[in-house]
């Protein structure tokens, strides 16, 4: 900012108290922007915050490190094997080591790794049967499933719309198909 410095004080008192109104302004402003250059360097000074708050800063380094560190799921294994009881251990095996990594990272309970592992090699020998005709077995459940929903969906439609009469006549007719024409139809 420039200092501008007026010559001569003018006459008219209300110019004068403008211009002295324009003083204090400036003199205010001066000392505003002392107060926040302090307010600023004391936010950024973290130095002294630590001093003044040591409890709470060390409470706040070990909360983040207790959680950085996996603390919580700690806790809540160490609540549960004691409420629920440790689970059986895994048992010793001498399968090679890609093996045994991949068993390890299914978990630490050795009843549930255990039937992980049955369900897993039940369904692997089921997909890798030789004997079973795969097509057929893919085409019929491709086209049966539909056709089973929408025979299942007509027939609980009929139930819930049909009168027992109507019911009735549409039996004859599907029996009539069903048996043909009679002697002396015309045949298409």
């Amino acid at each position: 900012m420039t200092d501008v410095s007026i010559p001569a004080q003018p006459a008219d008192p209300a110019a004068r108290a403008a211009l002295d109104e324009v003083a204090a302004a400036r003199s205010a402003l001066g000392d505003e922007i002392v107060r926040l250059e302090a307010t600023a360097r004391a936010a950024v000074d973290v130095r002294a915050k630590v001093r003044r708050n040591t409890g709470k800063t060390a409470a706040a380094a070990a909360g983040t490190a207790f959680v950085v560190l996996g603390g919580p799921g700690k806790v809540f294994r160490s609540v549960k094997r004691r409420i629920v009881g440790a689970p059986e251990p895994l048992p010793a095996s001498l399968l090679p080591e890609q093996v045994e990594k991949a068993v390890r990272r299914l978990g630490d309970d050795g009843a549930k790794v255990r039937g992980t592992l049955e369900r897993e090699f039940a369904a692997f020998v089921d997909t890798n049967r030789k004997s079973e005709p795969r097509f057929l077995r893919r085409v019929l459940l491709a086209g049966g499933v539909p056709l089973a929903s929408r025979v299942g969906r007509a027939i609980v439609k009929r139930l819930l719309t049909g009168s027992p009469d109507d019911v009735a006549s549409r039996e004859e007719q599907i029996r009539s198909r069903l048996d043909g024409p009679g002697p002396g139809a015309p045949t298409r």
